[in-house]
């Protein structure tokens, strides 16, 4: 996969434990510029393979040469060790992460990782390979949803907007399954995000983070049935470093880019069922 490098991670069971950064060890090779204001060296981004290290790839071969910029795009295939191996230098930066997700990291873990610039939105869907409507949802069927707090939440509170389950009063996309009001009969299952998909046949219908839906081959437009509006949602991605490289001259040339008409373009072209969308307007001057 063009200069990336798959980090293959061991993942939970269906009992939904979450997957800790102390699971695995990032690798020797992965290494970040010592010195962050050696423009020369390479940029090092850890990034999810789709669509972050697609866009990545994009801008490291028809953008990034014209200013002069290196980029090292590294692929994880987990939402924990991304940002450890940039809170520990290991990398530069990473790509991956909305900020709710990261305000429970950087809470839970001590750590100090900060937003540079938003790039884009996947909206997350409810699919299913067994039945056509959620109306067929019945009393005994499992639905499957992400394990990691931000998400958790947030597909909960699609699965409410659409009438599968019922939350609390006043519960929002912080919701867990102890604010689950009514269930309707329907089991809950948690998963590791990155296993939603795969184990999407292990259930009667999953909620699917967007990245992981592309990834399956899944396409919201027409497979979800059931998808999160695009329009005032808070979830955008955004490239994230540790405090106090968002200076480093590297950064800001990839930031710039990230927001160019150019990737708006490639985002709209490549993701044309609306599974990825920019997060950012027309780039004046």
């Amino acid at each position: 996969m063009r200069n990336t490098l798959k980090i293959t991670v061991a993942v939970a069971a269906a009992s939904a434990v979450a997957l800790g950064a102390s699971a695995c060890s990032a690798p020797s090779d992965v290494t970040a510029s010592s010195d962050k204001n050696d423009t020369n060296a390479p940029l090092v981004v850890a990034a999810s393979p789709t669509p972050h290290a697609t866009i990545l790839d994009y801008v490291k071969e028809k953008l990034a040469p014209q200013v002069g910029l290196k980029l090292d795009v590294k692929v994880f295939n987990d939402y924990k060790l991304p940002n450890k191996v940039t809170d520990d230098g290991q990398v530069d930066a990473n790509f991956f992460q909305h900020k709710p997700f990261l305000d429970t990291y950087n809470k839970e873990n001590g750590t100090d990782i900060v937003p540079v610039v938003n790039v884009e939105i996947e909206p997350l869907g409810v699919y299913s390979k067994k039945i056509h409507k959620l109306s067929d949802l019945k009393p005994g069927s499992t639905v499957s949803v992400p394990n990691d707090p931000s998400n958790e939440g947030r597909a909960l509170k699609l699965l409410a907007e659409n009438g599968v389950i019922t939350l609390k009063p006043g519960v929002g996309s912080d919701a867990t399954l102890t604010d689950v009001k009514d269930n309707k009969g329907i089991k809950i299952t948690e998963l590791e995000a990155a296993q939603t998909a795969p184990r999407l046949a292990d259930v009667d219908a999953a909620v699917i983070n967007g990245n992981f839906a592309v990834g399956a081959k899944l396409k919201p437009a027409t497979d979800a049935l059931a998808l999160e509006k695009a329009q005032g949602n808070p979830y955008a991605n955004f490239l994230a470093v540790k405090k106090g490289r968002e200076n480093d001259p590297r950064v800001k040339k990839l930031a710039k880019l990230l927001n160019s008409d150019e990737v708006k373009k490639f985002i709209e072209n490549t993701y044309k069922d609306g599974s990825v969308i920019p997060a950012f307007g027309p780039v004046k001057g």
